[in-house]
């Protein structure tokens, strides 16, 4: 089974690029988007062999999540059920016999952190929730985590330490979800692999100099483990500051 997750920045604005000819030649059974940036009814998706769940910021042009599955969800649920989290259309959950599937858009913390309060809470009731839902079945969470978890993580880790995304405390939470029974499926991998990231600054030539961040992951329940068989990040694959990811697992 092959799942990709991927911040299109923007779905209308990759689609005139190359989202399709991605989407197509990846050939996955889940594909998670992050970033949409669109509302209903503001795009049309020839998906045939797919459904469609769709996420939407009360915000116009902002935020937002999709997945699109080759197999109908048990269950799906928008949100985390907390009212003050879920007006930006962060996340979707989508129930399957073996797992429950998690597609998150973590919040930044923005310019001189001003929203790092806010993503705190964020963090601990995200955690929560997900932690609830493992206590019922094994989960996976993909997304744009907004968070670079160790120096390896990132090209200029040292000039970076108070800069949102890499802050002592959003790494922080990073490690109590994974001490609360999750794995990062490349770290696990590759423990100790440098220079491959998932997002670019469209600034200063970030991407041609690889300078980038590895804030793109698959996370998955520690009860996964045995069905784990490669994660990938596709830096061949442009068409948004981000790039995909991968998660291979047998079932």
């Amino acid at each position: 089974m092959k799942l990709i997750s991927w911040n299109v920045n923007g779905l209308r604005a990759v689609m005139k690029k190359n989202f399709m000819d991605v989407f197509n030649e990846l050939d996955a059974d889940f594909f998670c988007l992050q970033e949409t940036k669109l509302q209903a009814g503001q795009i049309e998706m020839d998906l045939p062999n797919y459904y469609e769940y769709w996420n939407y910021a009360e915000k116009k042009g902002y935020s937002g999540t999709a997945i699109f599955a080759k197999k109908e969800a048990l269950n799906v649920t928008y949100g985390i059920g907390i009212d003050h989290h879920d007006l930006e259309g962060r996340v979707i959950t989508l129930e399957y016999p073996e797992f429950y599937l998690v597609d998150c858009y973590t919040p930044n913390s923005q310019n001189e952190l001003k929203r790092l309060d806010y993503r705190m809470t964020w963090e601990n009731d995200f955690r929560n929730y997900l932690v609830a839902l493992n206590k019922t079945k094994p989960v996976i969470l993909c997304g744009d985590l907004n968070v670079a978890h160790e120096n390896i993580d990132l090209k200029n880790w040292k000039t970076n330490r108070k800069n949102a995304g890499f802050t002592d405390e959003e790494r922080g939470k990073f490690t109590e979800l994974l001490k609360a029974g999750f794995i990062d499926s490349f770290r696990y991998f590759y423990p100790e692999l440098e220079g491959v990231y998932s997002w670019w600054s469209y600034r200063f030539n970030a991407r041609k100099n690889n300078a980038g961040w590895r804030i793109d992951y698959f996370v998955v329940s520690e009860d996964l483990k045995a069905n784990l068989v490669d994660a990938k990040i596709h830096t061949e694959i442009f068409g948004s500051d981000h790039c995909p990811v991968e998660l291979d697992l047998n079932f």
